[in-house]
């Protein structure tokens, strides 16, 4: 298979830097978006919200990518790879900063509005970054480049939860008891005193925002194009020509099959520290169950980055994980208490190799229409905002673990494809 780099490439000796940087945005990434998990029940006490209510806080956070990946693209072109992750990362800065008015006013609608302004930021970050470092070489080992910036990811995935519900989970149980006992003037006064918790972190995050976008400036990365882009073909420049994205029926699959794993990825780390408080585990036990997810998806990584390509093909990897998602998806169905969540936790190892093997298989041939097709599979991170509230209202009628049952057909139609899906309207590349 060729590579993904046109001509002329950029030189090996030249990788370690840029992916140094995108390394570092990754765990940017991670941080922020993991921080939803704690912010869910923390919220949730904060504001008096209910199950449903609460899990809009990833509802607001995703939802902002089906509405500015293709605005993104757009972004993207006119100021490429570097500019576009500098503005990107401001725009979230400018996200952290709305937590202030947020927590003093303890307006649970402003709070959706600043994490659907953070999520903005992060469309911008990912619609650059992602296809940047599956380009950033042989095609054919974009999975292992993906999973080290998966590691990156996760390892901020696994802190985020662990500081900040240090901070602002600190004594939550014995919080939750005390309100019960308290008149309406107290309670109010107890509530605002906890949501100004939350300030302080994200002032911290903002500032590493900002000094991110400052080192970015001042960074050297190389823009690189997708195999054909250059020239204007498609297809990496094989032999047949397309007019639009909607001539790539792999590409769509591949969509659909992103919708699904974000939609299951965040159940499995976002929606599990609720999960475990509903059915009876301690909410200073819970705020932990995230960091068990990301130590799973981890572990993933680690393998990916091992055994891809040299002793498994990418779309292997998407087959295996996607029997195994199903397989514990199952075990949280049908057992009980720490068992139950002990699955949900194992689907960060199920989940940790879909997205680094779905983003190659997806864009490949794409050539011209690279940064597009991009902006589709970002759009395609919405359904962390979907499938959570999908999960959560199911679960106010027939239960929380019963509600899971959403994630089976996930887990097939990412097997489906694994299987075949890739394939379907692919050029078959020339040899030689």
């Amino acid at each position: 298979m060729s590579t993904a780099i046109a001509s002329p490439p950029v030189s090996q000796n030249k990788f370690f830097s840029p992916i140094v940087i995108i390394g570092a945005l990754f765990f940017i990434f991670g941080f922020v978006t993991w921080a939803n998990s704690t912010l869910i029940p923390y919220l949730g006490i904060a504001c008096e919200l209910t199950t449903s209510e609460a899990v809009l806080v990833t509802f607001a956070f995703y939802i902002s990518y089906a509405v500015m990946a293709f605005p993104s693209s757009w972004v993207l072109k006119k100021t490429g790879f570097k500019n576009g992750m500098m503005v990107g990362l401001l725009v979230m800065a400018l996200g952290a900063l709305m937590f202030i008015p947020a927590a003093n006013s303890r307006n649970f609608s402003v709070f959706l509005v600043a994490l659907f302004i953070i999520g903005t930021g992060l469309a911008l970050l990912q619609t650059a970054s992602n296809p940047y470092i599956t380009i950033l070489g042989p095609l054919d080992s974009a999975a292992k480049r993906i999973s080290i910036m998966g590691i990156c990811n996760k390892t901020a995935g696994a802190l985020a939860p662990l500081i900040l519900g240090a901070i602002v989970l600190k004594d939550s149980s014995a919080l939750e008891a005390k309100l019960l006992n308290m008149d309406a003037a107290q309670k109010a006064a107890e509530l605002d005193v906890l949501a100004s918790r939350v300030i302080m972190p994200y002032v911290v995050i903002a500032v590493v925002l900002v000094l991110l976008a400052v080192f970015i400036y001042l960074a050297h990365l190389p823009e690189v194009k997708a195999e054909g882009e250059e020239s204007g073909d498609a297809d990496g420049g094989t032999f047949v020509q397309r007019k639009s994205i909607f001539n790539y029926p792999y590409l769509w699959l591949g969509f659909v099959s992103l919708f699904l794993y974000v939609g299951v990825e965040v159940m499995a780390g976002d929606i599990i520290q609720i999960y475990g408080s509903s059915i009876g585990i301690s909410l200073d036990v819970a705020k932990h169950f995230t960091t068990y997810t990301m130590i799973g998806m981890l572990a993933g990584y680690i393998i990916g980055i091992i055994t891809i390509p040299k002793y498994i093909s990418q779309n292997t990897v998407l087959k295996l994980s996607a029997t195994l998602g199903l397989l514990f998806s199952l075990g949280a169905i049908f057992t009980t208490g720490y068992t139950s969540v002990m699955f949900i936790a194992l689907l960060g190892l199920a989940n940790a190799l879909i997205w680094p093997a779905i983003w190659p298989l997806a864009i490949d041939g794409l050539g011209k229409f690279t940064k597009t097709g991009s902006a589709l599979l970002i759009v395609g991170i919405a359904g962390g905002a979907v499938l959570p509230k999908i999960w959560a209202t199911l679960g106010e009628d027939i239960g929380l673990q019963q509600a899971f049952w959403i994630m089976v057909p996930c887990y097939l139609f990412i097997y489906f494809f694994a299987t075949s899906g890739h394939k379907i309207g692919k050029a078959v590349k020339p040899k030689g």
